[in-house]
Protein backbone atom coordinates (compact mmCIF):
# COMPACT_ATOMS: atom_id res chain seq x y z
CA UNK A 1 0.00 0.00 0.00
CA UNK A 2 0.94 3.73 -0.30
CA UNK A 3 0.74 5.41 2.80
CA UNK A 4 1.39 9.08 3.29
CA UNK A 5 2.02 10.46 6.85
CA UNK A 6 1.60 13.75 7.38
CA UNK A 7 4.27 15.53 10.00
CA UNK A 8 6.48 12.34 9.01
CA UNK A 9 9.44 14.12 9.52
CA UNK A 10 9.07 14.62 13.34
CA UNK A 11 9.43 12.47 16.41
CA UNK A 12 6.74 9.87 15.80
CA UNK A 13 6.30 10.45 11.83
CA UNK A 14 9.58 9.25 10.75
CA UNK A 15 8.79 6.30 12.86
CA UNK A 16 6.03 5.36 11.36
CA UNK A 17 7.87 5.89 8.30
CA UNK A 18 10.73 3.64 9.03
CA UNK A 19 8.27 0.59 10.46
CA UNK A 20 5.53 1.07 7.34
CA UNK A 21 8.71 0.76 5.08
CA UNK A 22 10.22 -2.33 6.73
CA UNK A 23 6.72 -4.23 6.28
CA UNK A 24 6.93 -3.40 2.42
CA UNK A 25 5.10 -0.26 2.16
CA UNK A 26 5.78 2.65 0.13
CA UNK A 27 5.63 5.04 3.13
CA UNK A 28 5.67 8.68 1.96
CA UNK A 29 7.06 11.37 4.52
CA UNK A 30 5.34 14.91 4.05
CA UNK A 31 5.74 17.65 5.87
CA UNK A 32 6.95 21.67 4.85
CA UNK A 33 10.43 20.19 4.69
CA UNK A 34 9.03 17.89 2.02
CA UNK A 35 7.09 20.29 0.28
CA UNK A 36 3.49 19.14 1.83
CA UNK A 37 1.95 22.33 4.21
CA UNK A 38 -1.36 20.99 5.08
CA UNK A 39 -2.38 24.74 6.56
CA UNK A 40 -2.50 26.14 3.40
CA UNK A 41 -2.81 22.43 1.05
CA UNK A 42 0.14 23.56 -0.93
CA UNK A 43 1.57 19.63 -2.00
CA UNK A 44 -1.11 17.93 -0.71
CA UNK A 45 -2.83 16.38 -4.26
CA UNK A 46 0.59 15.19 -5.65
CA UNK A 47 1.66 13.51 -2.26
CA UNK A 48 -1.71 11.64 -1.85
CA UNK A 49 -2.31 10.86 -5.68
CA UNK A 50 -2.59 6.77 -5.50
CA UNK A 51 -2.28 6.73 -1.60
CA UNK A 52 -4.25 3.77 0.00
CA UNK A 53 -3.70 5.36 3.83
CA UNK A 54 -3.49 8.55 5.24
CA UNK A 55 -1.61 8.69 9.05
CA UNK A 56 -1.79 12.55 10.41
CA UNK A 57 0.42 12.57 13.05
CA UNK A 58 1.11 16.87 12.69
CA UNK A 59 1.31 19.20 15.55
CA UNK A 60 0.18 22.58 15.85
CA UNK A 61 3.32 24.79 16.01
CA UNK A 62 1.77 26.39 19.22
CA UNK A 63 -0.03 25.15 22.27
CA UNK A 64 -1.85 28.39 22.52
CA UNK A 65 -5.61 27.52 21.94
CA UNK A 66 -6.30 29.73 19.21
CA UNK A 67 -3.51 29.46 16.68
CA UNK A 68 -3.71 25.37 17.98
CA UNK A 69 -7.47 25.47 16.71
CA UNK A 70 -7.21 27.51 13.44
CA UNK A 71 -4.21 24.79 12.47
CA UNK A 72 -5.79 21.69 13.19
CA UNK A 73 -9.11 22.79 11.77
CA UNK A 74 -7.61 24.02 8.51
CA UNK A 75 -5.39 21.66 8.06
CA UNK A 76 -7.93 18.94 8.45
CA UNK A 77 -10.38 20.26 5.77
CA UNK A 78 -7.36 20.33 3.12
CA UNK A 79 -6.14 17.09 3.79
CA UNK A 80 -10.42 15.59 3.62
CA UNK A 81 -10.75 17.43 0.27
CA UNK A 82 -7.26 15.95 -0.51
CA UNK A 83 -8.02 12.32 0.24
CA UNK A 84 -11.75 12.48 -1.33
CA UNK A 85 -9.67 13.27 -4.43
CA UNK A 86 -7.62 11.02 -4.26
CA UNK A 87 -10.09 7.91 -3.19
CA UNK A 88 -7.91 7.67 0.26
CA UNK A 89 -9.87 4.44 1.97
CA UNK A 90 -8.68 5.42 5.32
CA UNK A 91 -7.41 7.82 7.83
CA UNK A 92 -5.78 8.04 10.88
CA UNK A 93 -5.15 10.41 13.32
CA UNK A 94 -2.53 10.38 16.56
CA UNK A 95 -4.25 12.01 19.22
CA UNK A 96 -4.13 12.29 23.40
CA UNK A 97 -5.89 10.23 25.92
CA UNK A 98 -8.03 12.43 27.76
CA UNK A 99 -8.35 14.40 25.20
CA UNK A 100 -12.46 14.76 25.68
CA UNK A 101 -12.20 15.31 29.35
CA UNK A 102 -10.77 18.68 29.93
CA UNK A 103 -12.58 21.21 28.20
CA UNK A 104 -11.00 24.36 29.84
CA UNK A 105 -7.76 23.33 28.29
CA UNK A 106 -7.28 25.01 24.93
CA UNK A 107 -4.99 22.52 23.41
CA UNK A 108 -7.11 19.79 23.83
CA UNK A 109 -10.40 21.64 22.20
CA UNK A 110 -7.84 21.76 19.62
CA UNK A 111 -7.52 18.19 19.17
CA UNK A 112 -11.18 17.82 20.05
CA UNK A 113 -11.66 19.61 16.90
CA UNK A 114 -9.24 17.85 15.02
CA UNK A 115 -11.07 14.35 16.13
CA UNK A 116 -14.36 15.78 15.38
CA UNK A 117 -13.22 17.19 11.90
CA UNK A 118 -11.40 13.32 10.59
CA UNK A 119 -14.69 11.98 11.88
CA UNK A 120 -17.11 13.71 9.88
CA UNK A 121 -15.19 13.75 6.89
CA UNK A 122 -16.66 10.72 5.05
CA UNK A 123 -12.95 9.22 4.86
CA UNK A 124 -13.41 5.65 7.48
CA UNK A 125 -11.01 6.87 10.18
CA UNK A 126 -9.63 5.22 13.05
CA UNK A 127 -8.15 7.83 16.08
CA UNK A 128 -4.98 6.85 17.80
CA UNK A 129 -4.99 7.97 21.37
CA UNK A 130 -1.56 8.26 23.43
CA UNK A 131 -0.36 9.61 26.64
CA UNK A 132 2.32 11.85 27.26
CA UNK A 133 5.39 10.54 25.72
CA UNK A 134 8.64 9.92 27.08
CA UNK A 135 10.69 12.12 25.38
CA UNK A 136 8.43 15.16 27.02
CA UNK A 137 9.52 14.79 30.79
CA UNK A 138 12.77 16.70 30.06
CA UNK A 139 11.17 19.49 28.79
CA UNK A 140 8.50 19.67 31.16
CA UNK A 141 10.88 19.37 33.54
CA UNK A 142 12.30 21.99 31.77
CA UNK A 143 9.48 24.31 31.84
CA UNK A 144 9.27 23.89 35.67
CA UNK A 145 12.75 25.29 36.42
CA UNK A 146 12.75 27.97 38.60
CA UNK A 147 16.34 28.44 39.85
CA UNK A 148 17.99 25.07 41.02
CA UNK A 149 14.46 24.03 41.28
CA UNK A 150 12.22 21.63 39.60
CA UNK A 151 8.57 22.56 40.26
CA UNK A 152 6.06 19.88 39.63
CA UNK A 153 2.35 18.84 40.53
CA UNK A 154 2.02 15.31 42.02
CA UNK A 155 -0.36 15.02 38.76
CA UNK A 156 -0.90 11.17 38.08
CA UNK A 157 0.40 10.08 34.63
CA UNK A 158 0.88 6.99 32.39
CA UNK A 159 3.76 8.06 30.07
CA UNK A 160 4.83 6.27 26.76
CA UNK A 161 7.99 5.61 24.68
CA UNK A 162 7.27 7.12 21.35
CA UNK A 163 8.48 4.44 19.71
CA UNK A 164 5.37 2.52 21.05
CA UNK A 165 3.43 5.23 20.33
CA UNK A 166 4.59 5.01 16.45
CA UNK A 167 4.02 1.17 16.64
CA UNK A 168 0.60 1.27 17.74
CA UNK A 169 -0.12 3.78 14.75
CA UNK A 170 1.53 2.11 12.22
CA UNK A 171 0.00 -1.00 13.03
CA UNK A 172 -3.67 0.90 12.86
CA UNK A 173 -2.64 2.29 9.14
CA UNK A 174 -2.00 -1.39 8.02
CA UNK A 175 -5.18 -3.02 9.47
CA UNK A 176 -8.66 -2.20 7.83
CA UNK A 177 -10.16 0.40 9.19
CA UNK A 178 -12.58 -0.05 12.21
CA UNK A 179 -13.32 2.60 12.68
CA UNK A 180 -12.88 3.80 16.57
CA UNK A 181 -11.03 4.82 19.62
CA UNK A 182 -7.24 2.78 20.36
CA UNK A 183 -5.82 4.08 23.63
CA UNK A 184 -2.27 3.24 24.44
CA UNK A 185 -0.61 4.35 27.61
CA UNK A 186 2.81 2.82 29.24
CA UNK A 187 3.11 0.21 31.59
CA UNK A 188 3.23 2.06 34.79
CA UNK A 189 1.65 4.81 36.53
CA UNK A 190 3.98 7.50 38.11
CA UNK A 191 3.66 11.27 40.40
CA UNK A 192 4.89 13.81 37.42
CA UNK A 193 7.15 15.18 40.45
CA UNK A 194 8.30 11.67 40.93
CA UNK A 195 9.14 11.67 37.20
CA UNK A 196 11.52 14.61 37.62
CA UNK A 197 13.12 12.48 40.88
CA UNK A 198 13.42 9.55 38.90
CA UNK A 199 15.49 11.57 36.22
CA UNK A 200 17.27 13.78 38.42
CA UNK A 201 18.50 10.21 40.42
CA UNK A 202 19.77 8.91 36.70
CA UNK A 203 21.15 12.18 35.35
CA UNK A 204 22.04 14.46 38.28
CA UNK A 205 22.48 18.09 37.46
CA UNK A 206 21.93 20.51 40.48
CA UNK A 207 18.73 20.44 40.38
CA UNK A 208 16.32 19.13 43.06
CA UNK A 209 12.30 18.23 43.11
CA UNK A 210 10.06 20.74 44.75
CA UNK A 211 6.00 19.15 44.68
CA UNK A 212 4.23 22.46 44.07
CA UNK A 213 0.35 21.22 43.08
CA UNK A 214 -0.17 25.03 40.60
CA UNK A 215 3.03 24.66 38.58
CA UNK A 216 2.95 23.96 34.92
CA UNK A 217 0.72 22.68 32.12
CA UNK A 218 -0.63 19.72 33.94
CA UNK A 219 -1.57 21.64 37.33
CA UNK A 220 -5.34 20.91 38.36
CA UNK A 221 -5.77 17.77 35.83
CA UNK A 222 -8.58 15.62 36.95
CA UNK A 223 -7.62 12.38 38.14
CA UNK A 224 -7.64 9.58 35.45
CA UNK A 225 -7.40 12.01 32.53
CA UNK A 226 -3.20 11.54 31.78
CA UNK A 227 -3.98 8.02 32.79
CA UNK A 228 -6.30 6.29 30.49
CA UNK A 229 -9.39 3.85 31.76
CA UNK A 230 -9.86 0.38 31.63
CA UNK A 231 -9.56 -0.06 28.17
CA UNK A 232 -6.40 1.35 28.02
CA UNK A 233 -3.50 -0.73 26.27
CA UNK A 234 -0.59 -0.85 27.88
CA UNK A 235 3.12 -0.71 26.03
CA UNK A 236 5.76 -2.85 27.09
CA UNK A 237 8.45 0.02 27.83
CA UNK A 238 9.21 1.17 31.21
CA UNK A 239 10.72 4.73 31.85
CA UNK A 240 13.60 3.46 33.74
CA UNK A 241 14.81 1.64 31.24
CA UNK A 242 14.06 3.94 28.51
CA UNK A 243 16.00 6.67 30.33
CA UNK A 244 18.86 4.01 30.99
CA UNK A 245 19.32 3.56 26.80
CA UNK A 246 19.50 7.48 26.38
CA UNK A 247 22.35 9.10 24.94
CA UNK A 248 24.18 11.62 27.58
CA UNK A 249 23.94 14.83 27.17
Amino acid sequence: MKIVVIGGTGLIGRQVVALLSQAGHEAVAASPSTGVDTLTGEGLAQALQGADVVVDVSNAPSFDAGPALDFFTRSARHLSEAEHAAGVRHHVTLSIVGVDQVPDYGYYRAKVAQEEAARASGIPCDIVRATQFFEFIGPVMDMGTEGDEVRLPSTRLRPIASADVAAAVAGTAQRRPLPGVLAVAGPQTYRLDRLAEITLEARPDGRRVVTDETAGLFAGMPEGVLTGDDTTHLAPTRYEDWLARQPRP
